[in-house]
């Protein structure tokens, strides 16, 4: 098949879940014998043509420029190009800014996107923009010929809002079994003396939850906040707690073995996603043996059933950190590594994807 992938930045990844997923997935089908390419952002990190046997195209990004509105420019770019292609396949991950060119996809090619979460929740957009990307959301669901949900919760809800089906498949990710606590040198911790939290920097990512409960409970282990942190809302953050001397804000880090060992090797990981279905992070966490404090909601307790330790509040917060400890609850952390390698480990997630575009093909032939 000549498969493309759409909407994200980039491959590798330099940035998110996305990304991530569109990088294993990709390489997974090149070295299957796919015919695959991934569309790059002209300034990506990476300017070669071909990755790991994935063709690279890229594409005039001005986001750069123009922030967020340079997205629909991007990805208004990447659909004209995908009309000169000849795809079988066009896998569209996320709906937010090129689902209004969904007049302009291919007519040839099968669509099939990921629908993501339930972005116009998110409080960082205005009521405007939350009202168009409920727009853009419907435009996806009813454009496209089959819908992905990463999340049960959100199979549900594009169930009930567009009575439309989707194919529940997870993210992944790989199991972590060679740990090196000589890294944890490098950013100045020792191991199981340092908690974690890690997300983009988002108020439905409830770092300041997290960290107000790092304040009330007095408690003077290092926490790591870890993610891009040169937004409107990370200078916030970094403002209000800039006297909390044990609260480090260490920025992005895209070091897979780098995040694994932090990962492993914390005392507590806190998981402040509470918008959105299965976050890769969280994944990446259980597969690293953290034990994970996780925000109360319905997609976190879908993945982490009853291996882990909730909060709704920073006084909850507060409470976890003066009475958890991680020796105590290595069967959660042990449940948690067995889920990713029998549930949502990358080769069952990767076939999964593989098994839909082949089912997707079959029909689209029969149909003919």
């Amino acid at each position: 098949m000549k498969i493309a992938i759409l909407g994200t930045r980039g491959i590798p990844n330099y940035y998110g879940g996305f990304e991530q997923f569109a990088e294993f997935f990709s390489v997974y089908l090149a070295q299957k014998g796919h015919e695959v390419y991934c569309y790059n952002s002209h300034n990506h990190k990476f300017q070669e043509n071909n990755f790991k046997g994935v063709h690279i195209i890229h594409q005039h990004d001005p986001e750069y420029k123009y922030g967020t509105f340079g997205q629909f420019i991007y990805d208004y770019n990447c659909i004209l190009d995908s009309r000169k292609r000849d795809f079988d396949i066009i896998l569209q991950l996320g709906y937010t800014s090129n689902s209004v060119w969904f007049f302009m996809l291919p007519k040839k090619a099968i669509i099939i996107t990921n629908m993501d979460g339930i972005e116009w929740k998110r409080s960082k957009y205005s009521r405007p923009v939350q009202q168009f990307l409920r727009f853009a959301e419907r435009l996806a669901a009813i454009s496209s010929d089959y819908l992905v949900s990463d999340s049960i919760g959100i199979q549900t809800f594009l169930k009930n809002r567009y009575k439309k089906e989707s194919t529940y498949i997870a993210y992944g990710a790989y199991p972590f079994t060679n740990p090196n606590d000589s890294i944890l040198t490098e950013y100045h911790v020792e191991k199981e003396k340092f908690n974690m939290i890690m997300a983009r920097f988002e108020p439905e990512n409830n770092f300041e939850m997290v960290l107000d409960g790092v304040v009330k409970s007095e408690d003077k282990t290092p926490i790591l906040v870890i993610g891009n942190h040169n937004t409107k809302y990370g200078e916030y953050l970094k403002s209000r707690y800039k006297n909390q001397f044990n609260i480090k804000f260490l920025g992005a880090i895209y070091n897979l073995e780098h995040l694994n060992n932090l990962r492993y090797f914390s005392k507590l990981y806190f998981h402040g996603h509470s918008v959105g279905g299965t976050n890769p992070s969280l994944l990446e966490a259980m597969a690293s043996k953290a034990l994970v404090l996780a925000h109360n909601n319905d997609f976190n307790r879908g993945i982490l059933k009853e291996n882990s330790y909730y909060f709704s509040n920073a006084e909850e917060v507060k409470n976890l950190l003066l009475k958890i400890k991680k020796n105590d609850n290595l069967q959660f952390i042990q449940n948690n590594f067995e889920a990713i390698v029998n549930k949502f480990n990358w080769e069952k997630i990767n076939g999964e994807y593989l098994q839909l575009f082949e089912q997707c093909m079959a029909r689209h032939q029969a149909g003919k």
